[in-house]
């Protein structure tokens, strides 16, 4: 090979990316990460929690200097209607383990800062650029094309986010289905940093993570989601591809909606929208799960359609983190026995097997199929909010056992339902 070949080519500067240039540059590698956005961070409009563990293992006490918003402190589940809601509540206690905490993040900022620090040993980055196409000789991928020009490297790693079409174009990624993605829209709501804490009831850098089922996604599958910043909101709302056909309203509408509902509309009152954006979201974990590696090449997060949603909580930056370091080391190894064959490289799935990533979509591989379930998203939060209304309802009348009140609003869903449902989310949980 000649001397300007790099040891690797790293396709996205999201946190997957920046994090395998990050493990690789640090163990001497010869690095070259290309983004197609002006700046990292500048495509990515995730909802914004990030569960620390697993770059708290890479980079331990990166909060301390990483640019993150709030710990998040309160958890807030609801049930929404049109008119009203019901909220599960749950105020943590300070963990004292750095590995068990979570952030609210902006990736404008957040991503950036992770460059940096992949820069600082030694990655080099290219921003602005589009990888046109994979250099393919002989079956293998031995760099990429990119700007008119054609760049050498013992292997790619793909991080360029779900709906990779370079790993389509390998036929390691099956053509994006409806059924397998969500669009998610989102806008960034700023407000003073005093309101903020007075109306979420929370205080210095304490922060809140709030989901929604039922209205937001028009009852269609998904739900809606708010996460504190420091001085701004993240609100917004996913909806399953496959279902916005079916749907009564526009995504955007949808969104419109949802922050004129009597829950949400005091909360951002006065607030000036400054952001507003959209992606895919991968949503139906191991089944979109792409062939992960071949001669030459590996695919890392969204690409490889590392997400998980259960319901209760949304996880993509945790599991991005973890398959970084899976293909760097996979990378590493290979580059020790300077074989960068699928057989040398398959070390990736090895490592990815062994750690909680796996695990965890292999332990949650039915709630895709349980999120699917139109109840969810429009019968129970009904039911939900019928039966806490009449338990709060005061009104002369005499009362009825709390046990028929629950009974009248379970039959309205029908008893049959309610078995099927409790069968199908105990086998997925």
């Amino acid at each position: 090979m000649s001397d300007d070949t790099f040891d690797t080519i790293i396709v996205g500067a999201g946190i997957a990316g920046s994090v395998a240039a990050y493990i690789l540059a640090k163990a001497g590698a010869d690095v070259l990460v290309i983004e197609r956005g002006n700046y990292a961070g500048s495509k990515n409009m995730t909802g914004g929690r990030l569960y620390a563990h697993s770059l708290e293992k890479i980079m331990p006490g990166f909060a301390r200097e990483a640019p993150v918003e709030r710990l998040i402190t309160r958890e807030k589940i609801s049930f929404m209607t049109a008119e009203d809601s019901v909220t599960l509540d749950y105020h943590a206690k300070e963990k004292n383990n750095p590995t068990e905490e979570s952030y609210s993040v902006l990736r404008a900022q957040f991503d950036p800062w992770l460059m940096g620090k992949a820069e600082e040993v030694g990655a080099q980055f290219i921003t602005g650029i589009r990888v046109d196409d994979l250099w393919v000789e002989d079956g293998k991928v031995v760099g990429v094309k990119a700007g008119g020009d054609e760049l050498r490297s013992n292997t790619v790693i793909l991080a360029d986010g779900c709906n990779s079409i370079l790993g389509e174009k390998l036929g390691m990624v099956k053509p994006i289905s409806a059924e397998s993605v969500g669009v998610g829209v989102k806008e960034l709501i700023k407000l003073p940093q005093d309101q903020i804490e007075a109306r979420f009831n929370i205080r210095g850098n304490e922060g809140v993570a709030w989901l929604f089922a039922g209205m937001p996604s028009n009852g269609l599958m998904g739900g809606g989601f708010l996460y504190t910043n420091q001085s701004t909101l993240s609100l917004g709302i996913v909806c399953g591809l496959h279902d916005i056909e079916f749907s009564t309203k526009s995504v955007p509408q949808m969104l419109e909606d949802f922050k004129n509902h009597p829950t949400i509309k005091p909360l951002i009152e006065g607030g000036e929208v400054i952001e507003y954006s959209a992606h895919l979201v991968p949503e139906a974990g191991l089944k979109m799960m792409p062939k992960l590696c071949r001669d030459g090449v590996v695919i890392v997060g969204d690409a490889a359609g590392f997400c998980l949603n259960m319901g209760f909580t949304i996880r993509g930056m945790d599991l991005a983190v973890a398959s970084a370091e899976a293909a760097a080391q996979a990378v590493l190894q290979a580059r020790e026995k300077n074989d960068y064959s699928q057989a040398s490289l398959s070390v990736y799935e090895k490592l990815l097997e062994e750690s909680f990533l796996m695990q965890d979509l292999k332990l949650y591989n039915k709630l895709p199929n349980l999120l699917g379930t139109s109840r969810i998203y429009n019968e129970y939060p009904q039911m939900v909010s019928g039966i806490v209304s009449d338990l709060f309802t005061v009104n002369g009348r005499p009362g009825i056992p709390l046990r028929r009140n629950i009974m009248k609003h379970c039959k309205k869903v029908g008893y049959i339902n309610l078995i099927k449902d409790a069968v199908k989310g105990g086998r997925a949980i």
